[in-house]
């Protein structure tokens, strides 16, 4: 049953739980802030200074006070915690393996109403995994300790299935519950008040109000981890999938008071109905005659459509029947692949010995005859095989798996609103939610307003810096505004030159014709003329070539004549123009341009190239001058002295780590890093390797590191003519890590990067910083007057009061301007700080480098180094040979022994970067 494992990390959640609380006292304060708001330990809202207040990251000492300040609300209400000690048990059953979350709850259900209701007065609340909290101690004996026997009442045995077993009573469960700690909320109270540190007993403590305020929406609606569903605003977008509109929820401990962070969340659900109309529905048919493999239903698509399927919950009613009520409901089946042959071709062996297909089964057994007997069957957790026709999809169930790209559009439409829309159908929520309607909320003493509203605080907007384009420029610098700017008037700091180039065109020549091409040729160089790169050769060599060929062999092929046409030397760029649907070919392009022939390629979309405006070829001019060694800006060095301080020589660093989709087994994880090689963080190298699957913390960065420290040098050496090379400081950004996995990366990275450092015998200052993306925290201008255009806060808002921890140094910054929806801020949590940054000089370095970003002229919404690194990884696909045959689709490799062998291989096949591409930023 519940296994023995962590539940799901957040800054409220736990990794264990399993120290005793504090002995019994006062209770909690009121939500305000400590009792009655008074400020926090330190004054001002500061935790306490004293070494014996304990924190994973760098403790907070100060403020930023720099820029306007604007009011703005929060996706946050306030909530008064309990007074009253909770007590947590450990449910386990060790006789069960790992069942999922909903099963358990309906487990824990059932145990508190039908099996042992006089145990659980007032109910417990449970966190479908291994954690139950009471407001009360449970009457367990003198142990404190017991085991339940919970059977769910499953009604008479399933049939229409070979290999049901008639008879057989319902399954047993055994369930124990031991106490294992007692939860002063008194501790919790003073965390808030920074006179506590992050210590194991405060998690637990926030876990349990995590699990408080889940209890009742889990038991009624379908969840995800933190979010629930309701069918109140649904959209079908096709191909088998609805979207149902759900609300996320996360207690959060915030300066000198608790919040609950509330927000709106998009769930991707199975289209309920017939199961063989859903398979249709997804793989684009109408005729069930398409699922027969005698009728050449293809293998490829049987794969598909089983990785669509597999893991969904069907009932199934007795042959010829309609369900009757409270009869012919059966408990619902896992589907966990789909048979090779149909029906009427799939044989099994009965008891007696006689053999028998799956189509004569329901015949003799029921006197049914099959509607499509030639058509796939299931085959459900049991083992037992099931045609199509009898199952049916019940409402409601996640799809736990990658969305289809040709939809993501549709998700993205679903899911986006206008902020004071999203604010609208927050403040909504709350009577979804319904806190004080909760009989768990209400016992343990939680309480939310009935009218609450959500948090108003003051932000402040940071000052953009200065940008600095090239002497050329008749506007050599540039303040931006609103997050963005234009390239009128203005060539890139530092232009590089083309001297040789070919166009590839993959687009079907009636399409995209000799005619075309050459506007093509002619937008483009009239584009890098105006912002400053050289073209020598006027007319390229332009070559339609089939895209069903071998495109290494075109390409190359496409340089030769290049480089006859000029005088033996190869071509500085490939430009390539592409179809729609285009992607096999891109990942060819980019595996021959930066893994084996060290070359700059530019692919374009023919439907964009076709005819383009200006705009469209100043934009392809930012990705080409960078991919063949210029720059484009820098940041003006009198405005962000912090980061180009030539007494202080800084290199920045950005690190990720990219994972395959949920069920993909024997997949690699990619790492990558990013840095700086010049005085003025705008020119970037990369790495990228391969690792062990789902592997966190990554494995090789003091190789990574100790590569990029040494070309950093090289390049101030030889490059700029420094005399002082060696970096004093080290700004270290790390995308991609959890709450939970701050302590590890202090552990586990930081070590190989000063192990790197010490190799090369230098000694730079450390500061690293997590930047992270996935929560739930929005913004939204009180006044219309302080909007951006999009109705979002105005690029440059930081936040780092009111939701931010109460003890460790952290903030929001939202450095982007908002296009559609509700801007996402990022968030920065400091780990470890050699340097000694001020808020405000930490906060203005950090908003200077989402200015760097070479592929646009708007500030990005993570650091530079940051978003390179997410990019380095999502390529690292094209490091491997197209024509090796390796699978990178989302397909589940069942078999442990078959996906260690498949990781092997890709590690093997993982081709290094061509030495020519080391020096450039070929990613972007």
């Amino acid at each position: 049953m519940p296994p023995r494992v962590s539940p799901t990390q957040s800054r409220g959640s736990t990794g264990g739980g399993r120290g005793r609380g504090a002995p019994r006292g006062r209770g909690a304060g009121p939500a305000g802030g400590g009792r009655g708001g008074a400020p926090a330990g330190g004054g001002d809202g500061l935790p306490t200074s004293g070494a014996h207040i304990t924190t994973i990251g760098v403790k907070r000492t100060a403020w930023g006070t720099s820029g306007r300040v604007i009011p703005l609300f929060t996706n946050h209400f306030a909530v008064k915690i309990p007074e009253e000690v909770i007590h947590h048990y450990d449910v386990i059953s060790p006789s069960e393996k790992t069942l999922p979350a909903r099963l358990n709850m309906q487990l824990i259900e059932r145990l508190q109403t039908v099996s042992a209701p006089q145990v659980f007065t007032p109910k417990a609340v449970y966190d479908g995994r291994k954690n139950m909290f009471a407001a009360r101690k449970l009457p367990l004996g003198d142990s404190d300790s017991q085991e339940f026997d919970v059977t769910l009442d499953a009604g008479p045995p399933a049939s229409g299935a070979t290999g049901a077993t008639p008879g057989r009573g319902p399954k047993i469960y055994k369930i124990r519950l031991t106490h294992v700690a007692q939860i002063n909320p008194e501790v919790l109270s003073r965390f808030l008040e920074g006179k506590q540190s992050h210590d194991n007993t405060v998690l637990t403590a926030i876990t349990a109000l995590n699990v408080v305020i889940r209890m009742e929406p889990t038991m009624k609606y379908p969840f995800n981890v933190r979010s629930f569903f309701t069918n109140q605003e649904t959209k079908d977008i096709g191909s088998g999938i609805e979207l149902w509109r759900g609300y996320f929820q996360s207690v959060r401990p915030a300066v000198g008071k608790m919040l609950i962070n509330v927000d709106i969340s998009t769930g991707t659900m199975y289209k309920p109905g017939p199961l063989i109309g859903l398979c249709l529905e997804f793989l684009g048919q109408r005729d069930p005659h398409v699922l027969a493999p005698t009728r050449g239903f293809p293998d490829r698509e049987r794969t598909r459509l089983q990785r669509f399927i597999s893991g969904i919950r069907v009932t199934t009613t007795s042959p010829g029947q309609q369900p009757q009520a409270g009869r012919g409901a059966r408990t619902p089946r896992v589907v966990r692949k789909i048979s090779s042959f149909g029906a009427n071709g799939l044989t099994f062996t009965m008891r007696d010995g006689a053999s028998m297909t799956v189509a004569q089964y329901f015949q003799r057994t029921y006197n049914y005859t099959l509607r499509y007997p030639d058509i796939i069957c299931v085959e459900v957790g049991s083992g037992a095989l099931i045609p199509l026709e009898l199952c049916t999809v019940g409402p409601g169930q996640i799809m736990r798996k990658q969305v289809p790209p040709e939809k993501t559009k549709d998700v993205l439409d679903f899911a986006t609103k206008k902020p004071q829309d999203r604010l609208g159908s927050i403040r909504n929520g709350l009577g979804v939610l319904a806190y004080g309607q909760s009989e768990y909320v209400r016992q343990f003493g939680m309480y939310v307003e009935a009218n609450a509203q959500p948090l108003s605080f003051n932000a402040r907007v940071l000052q953009p810096p200065t940008l600095k384009y090239g002497q050329n420029s008749k506007q050599a610098t540039i303040v931006p505004r609103d997050g963005a700017w234009n390239m009128i008037d203005k060539q890139f700091f530092l232009p590089a030159k083309i001297d040789r180039w070919v166009v590839v065109v993959y687009e079907r020549e009636q399409r995209f014709n000799q005619n075309t091409a050459r506007e093509m040729v002619q937008g483009l160089i009239t584009a890098c003329r105006a912002v400053g790169i050289p073209v020598k050769e006027q007319d390229p060599i332009i070559r339609h070539e089939n895209p069903q060929g071998r495109m290494a062999d075109q390409l190359r092929a496409a340089g030769s004549a290049c480089g006859q046409k000029n005088g033996g030397m190869m071509p500085d760029l490939i430009v390539v123009v592409l179809p729609e649907n285009g992607a096999d070919i891109y990942q060819a392009v980019k595996h021959f341009g930066d893994v084996s022939a060290g070359v700059a390629t530019q692919c374009l979309k023919s439907m964009k190239c076709s005819r383009a405006k200006p705009q469209y070829y100043a934009n392809v001019c930012l990705k080409i001058n960078v991919k063949l060694g210029g720059i484009n800006t820098i940041p003006d060095p009198r405005s962000v002295s912090i980061l180009t301080d030539p007494h202080n020589p800084t290199i920045v660093m950005g690190a990720d780590v990219i994972h395959p989709a949920p069920g993909s087994d024997g997949r690699p994880s990619f790492t990558a890093l990013v840095a700086n090689v010049d005085s003025d963080t705008a020119k970037y190298i990369a790495d990228c390797r391969v690792q062990t699957s789902r592997q966190e913390l990554i494995e090789d960065l003091e190789v990574m590191s100790e590569r990029m420290l040494t070309m950093y040098m090289q390049y101030r050496k030889m490059v700029e003519k420094k005399a002082n090379v060696e970096p004093k400081r080290i700004i270290f950004y790390r995308d991609g890590v959890s709450e939970g996995q701050f302590k590890q990366v202090l552990e586990f990275e930081l070590p190989m990067l000063q192990n790197a450092c010490k190799k090369l015998r230098i000694k730079p200052k450390i500061t690293v910083i997590v930047v992270g993306k996935r929560h739930h925290v929005r913004f939204f201008p009180q006044r219309p007057g302080d909007a951006d255009r999009s109705g979002n806060c105005p690029a440059g808002t930081v936040v780092d009061k009111e939701v931010v921890h109460p003890l460790e140094s952290d903030f929001y910054l939202q450095s982007h301007a908002g296009l559609l929806g509700t801007s996402r801020p990022a968030h920065y949590s400091l780990l470890h700080d050699e340097n000694s940054f001020t808020p405000d000089g930490l906060q203005a370095l950090s908003f200077a480098l989402c200015h760097v970003y070479a592929r646009s002229t708007r500030s990005v919404s993570i650091p530079a180094p940051v978003y390179y690194a997410d990019i380095v990884c999502a390529r690292a696909k094209n490091h491997y040979d197209p024509q090796a045959g390796l699978d990178f689709s989302d397909s589940a490799t069942r078999d442990e022994s078959a996906a260690d062998k498949q990781l092997e291989d890709f590690r093997k096949a993982f081709k290094p970067l061509h030495a020519r591409m080391e020096k450039v930023m070929y990613f972007s």
